[in-house]
């Protein structure tokens, strides 16, 4: 495809910074009377300049056609693309380091049409756990139900518990998706994805099919981790969360290579699973900040995690900047992770009976669900995000009844131990 001025990665043999590209890239003001920032576009629709153009457009939207070298793609129906979305898949893929992305309307949109793209009745899949309650009762209760097998890994960390896991999964039909989330929701549990990569691909030369990696960033990426560069297939993304950022909307997104993203988007297209403009415009002004928005949240979420662990009410936290040197999970995070983010969980003495007041205490930090907001946020998931999964078997993923979540948002540090230290002392 031909690449446009607002498509400008350098300066002369200087290379542009992700930071400063979220201001401009894919974007040229000339387009939009002049506007410096990119105006929202509300259309369900857009005109063709001839019949011959429009039946162009579409051959090229459906995949009929593949672009030349000299074209751009043309507009056609926001249910296939829109330049408000346009301009948020160029710079997710910027920040990704991946050939494209597609934007959704919920990270389980986007989980789940990334996973129909490539599974089919008769196929397995293996999913990492723990993971994030929501897709795990996607892949555990909807799926099988058409025919597709989903195999759990608990360990990410040796080629015996991933191959265990995929040889399992094969047993059960053609592998075709390997998905887990590093670090995982909410125990901060890690999995090794260059080790994963390479046992997927080994897998693809023993038995003639290689398996899709998909890898959940929404922790730590697109900032702290980017799969992609350690042999990710495809990242997914709950965009609700650090990308966007204020706890103002609901997105996903996927992103990776060109032909893995051709599929998905076609098939988004025709399941209408897309993001609107209005929030894809939202998102857009958020990514201008996210790495202010991380650096401050991180950095107070490692002074709160240090007070935490010393309290005598808390059994543990499981922080990752609380790693023990010299482990397998140590070399892990020095490899691929480059923070330990701003999103943990600690375990109270007590159970549910003393988090649940602790949490009824709580006067500054919203008591409330989802995480990577300005505000900070609390919550209980064994009671909220992971009730689904079965009461043993969040046990055995180390989430207890004594396990609070916290997300640290962007607030001054000593308030939120302020609070945190009231509700503490009042339970």
């Amino acid at each position: 495809m031909k690449q446009q001025p607002y498509h400008k990665r350098f300066v002369g043999t200087h290379k542009l910074s992700p930071d400063t590209l979220m201001m401009s890239y894919g974007y040229d003001p000339k387009f939009s009377e002049g506007a410096v920032k990119p105006p929202l576009f509300m259309s369900s629709t857009f005109a063709f300049r001839s019949a011959e153009e429009g039946a162009h457009f579409f051959d090229v939207t459906a995949g009929r056609v593949k672009l030349n070298t000299e074209e751009t793609a043309g507009l056609v129906y926001s249910r296939f693309n829109n330049p408000n979305l346009e301009m948020l898949e160029d710079r997710l893929s910027i920040l990704e380091e991946a050939d494209d992305a597609c934007v959704f309307s919920s990270g389980m949109s986007a989980i789940t049409t990334a996973a129909m793209a490539f599974l089919r009745p008769g196929m397995s899949m293996v999913m990492s756990k723990p993971i994030y309650g929501g897709t795990s009762s996607l892949f555990s209760s909807f799926f099988p139900d058409f025919g597709i097998t989903v195999v759990p890994m608990t360990d990410g960390l040796s080629v015996e518990g991933i191959t265990s896991a995929m040889n399992e999964a094969a047993r059960h039909g053609q592998l075709g998706l390997v998905l887990v989330e590093t670090p995982a929701n909410p125990t901060n549990t890690l999995i090794d994805i260059s080790l994963v990569g390479g046992q997927c691909l080994q897998h693809g030369l023993r038995t003639g099919h290689k398996p899709i990696l998909v890898v959940d960033n929404t922790f730590l990426g697109p900032i702290y981790q980017k799969p992609i560069l350690h042999g990710a297939d495809i990242v997914a993304y709950s965009v609700t969360k650090y990308l966007a950022g204020h706890s103002d909307l609901v997105a996903g997104a996927v992103a990776g290579r060109e032909d893995l993203m051709f599929a998905v988007r076609k098939l988004r297209g025709l399941l209408g699973t897309q993001l609107d403009p209005h929030s894809a415009w939202l998102i857009g002004r958020s990514l201008e900040t996210l790495s202010l928005r991380m650096q401050r949240a991180n950095e107070s979420a490692r002074i709160i995690a240090e007070r935490l662990r010393e309290h005598p009410m808390v059994e543990s936290v499981n922080y990752l900047g609380f790693i023990k040197p010299g482990t397998r999970e140590a070399t892990i995070f020095a490899k691929q992770c480059h923070s330990a983010g701003s999103t943990f969980t600690f375990n109270v003495k007590g159970g549910r009976e003393v988090a649940f007041r602790i949490l009824n205490r709580i006067q500054l930090i919203k008591l409330a669900v989802s995480l990577g907001g300005t505000e900070s946020l609390i919550c209980h998931p064994a009671s909220t995000t992971h009730s689904g999964i079965k009461a043993e078997e969040r046990k055995a993923l180390g989430i207890t009844e004594g396990t609070i979540r916290l997300s640290i948002g962007v607030e001054d540090p000593g308030d939120l131990l302020a609070d945190l230290e009231q509700a503490m002392q009042a339970a």
